[in-house]
């Protein structure tokens, strides 16, 4: 009992251990916890066209900054004896080509893969310090009385937002909005009121993302900061709550594109969506996790995937000989059977055990009258072993069936260990000792490879190693107990019954 404090807290620092690993290479790499989880991905593509003067051109296009919703997974260029470079202008991401000398119509191509990830979340940039706008008349008084209007009625800068964006609606018909509007495009006059209020606001482009659409262009939208957020409204419907297919492309830049040395310059806008496997989209991202099993070379990470269900096995095996109480003829030795299943099937794996094993019991008792020395005979059951599994695969694949030459990935010196093994205790205990033992390790062979097959204990096991921590910590725990194993339970209910009968 002593003991006892410092065992339990080794036991919850392997669970938190484990665990908080495996959530934090989840929210960080965005690996998925499950292996048919699907993620929506878009593939937009920008379209620059102009006409070049003859002189050196410099091409500036703004791109997409990181944002709450999307995660930008890769990017590629397609632009002939153009010169590329990445930048920043006006803290807004741009991609910039240059060319020395350049004559005629020219299409550079610039193409995003971006997932929708609504559980990511990017920190929102603070707003940078705006002139407040000035108005000459008329339309200074009418931006006075239209706010003069909105404020009484709002309780913050999006909600006055929201009050100027319903002014502003053509079914409304208010005076001052109509002379404003006449003046101003409907995002322009809602940013410049919200500053005239002293409320942090901007103007904003976006994409609608809509699958297969085919040049399109930006829409303008408004966005108000508040409570350490921007949030996006329709300059004349308020505000937008779902930003599920609206990605935000330009914020801070002055403008989407600057050509330099060209003239007719235009931007259009194409995209298609398609499903695919989260995980893929992960790796593509982030490459191989960074310290992960996939930085391995592809031969070894075969390997790897059965070599981590090993625990996982071994987790079987504990519960069902410590808390159940089989009986199994080696300790865990059903742990590699069961790996073998994996290779074979459970159905034909356990034939081809059965039918090793027995025809190598019959030889074994061959052998116990030879009087061989232990380690000879270990020696002499490997070659027999070779011998039947190299017989029954060629006989297997001359019959036409294919899936007798999967008795090979049964590991044959346990297998001779196993003959060996079997053919004493059936010498010291008898036939039905046999039976017990080997049907013992046979079912906790079946149930560790049907823990082991499942495809979610499979997945879990190779992308999030750290979780065999929270296994450990099982297995520690199981190792502690001294009760009586459920086995042991039924054979003392006879017990119980009869010194019941036996009380007067």
């Amino acid at each position: 009992m002593a003991h006892r404090g410092p065992f339990l807290f080794l036991i919850v620092l392997l669970v938190i251990g484990g665990t908080g690993i495996a959530f934090y290479r989840h929210n960080i790499y965005a690996i998925p916890f499950y292996p048919d989880e699907k993620q929506l991905v878009w593939q937009v593509e920008a379209r620059v066209q102009f006409t070049a003067n003859g002189e050196p051109t410099n091409v500036y296009l703004a791109l997409p900054p990181d944002q709450s919703g999307f995660r930008i997974v890769d990017a590629s260029r397609a632009s002939s004896g153009f010169g590329y470079a990445p930048g920043v202008r006006g803290g807004q991401l741009q991609a910039h080509w240059s060319k020395r000398e350049v004559t005629g119509d020219q299409s550079l191509f610039y193409k995003l893969e971006i997932v929708a990830d609504p559980n990511y979340s990017a920190p929102a940039a603070p707003p940078t310090i705006r002139t407040i706008p000035s108005w000459r008349e008329p339309y200074g008084t009418a931006a006075r009385q239209l706010l003069e209007t909105a404020l009484p009625l709002s309780a913050g800068g999006v909600s006055l937002a929201e009050q100027l964006s319903q002014l502003m609606s053509p079914t409304r018909g208010d005076q001052n909005a109509s002379l404003l509007l006449g003046e101003f495009s409907a995002p322009e006059l809602l940013q410049n009121l919200l500053l005239t209020a002293d409320v942090p606001a901007r103007t904003v482009q976006a994409l609608k993302l809509e699958d297969g659409r085919r040049r399109q262009d930006l829409a303008t939208f408004v966005q108000v900061y508040e409570d350490n957020a921007w949030h996006l409204l329709d300059a004349q419907s308020g505000r937008v709550h779902d930003t599920s297919n609206l990605l935000l492309w330009l914020t801070d830049a002055p403008s989407v594109l600057d050509v330099l040395g060209g003239r007719n310059s235009r931007v259009s806008f194409s995209m298609i969506s398609a499903v695919r496997p989260a995980l893929a989209v992960s790796q593509e991202q982030y490459g191989d996790f960074g310290f992960s099993l996939y930085s391995l070379p592809i031969a070894e990470q075969g390997v790897f995937k059965l070599i981590m269900l090993l625990p996982i096995g071994a987790l079987v095996v504990v519960f069902m000989r410590i808390i159940v109480g089989f009986r199994t003829s080696g300790t865990f030795m059903p742990v590699l059977i069961a790996l073998a299943f994996l290779q074979t099937d459970l159905i034909p794996g356990l034939s081809s055990f059965l039918l090793v094993v027995g025809i190598g019991l019959m030889i074994r008792y061959y052998l116990s009258n030879l009087n061989l020395l232990l380690v000879a005979r270990i020696a002499v059951l490997v070659l027999i072993v070779i011998g039947i599994i190299t017989t029954f695969s060629v006989l297997s694949y001359r019959l036409g069936l294919i899936e007798g030459l999967n008795m090979t990935f049964f590991p044959m010196i346990i297998l001779a260990w196993t003959i060996e093994r079997m053919s004493i205790t059936w010498e010291e205990s008898g036939p039905k000792e046999v039976v017990v033992q080997g049907g013992g390790s046979l079912l906790v062979a079946t149930i560790a490879y049907l823990a082991m097959s499942v495809p979610v204990v499979s997945y879990l096991a190779f992308n999030f190693p750290e979780l065999h921590l929270v296994l450990l910590a099982i297995v520690l725990l199981l190792g502690r107990y001294t009760g009586y194993r459920l086995l042991e339970l039924r054979r003392f209910a006879a017990f119980k019954s009869a010194t019941a009968e036996s009380v007067p």
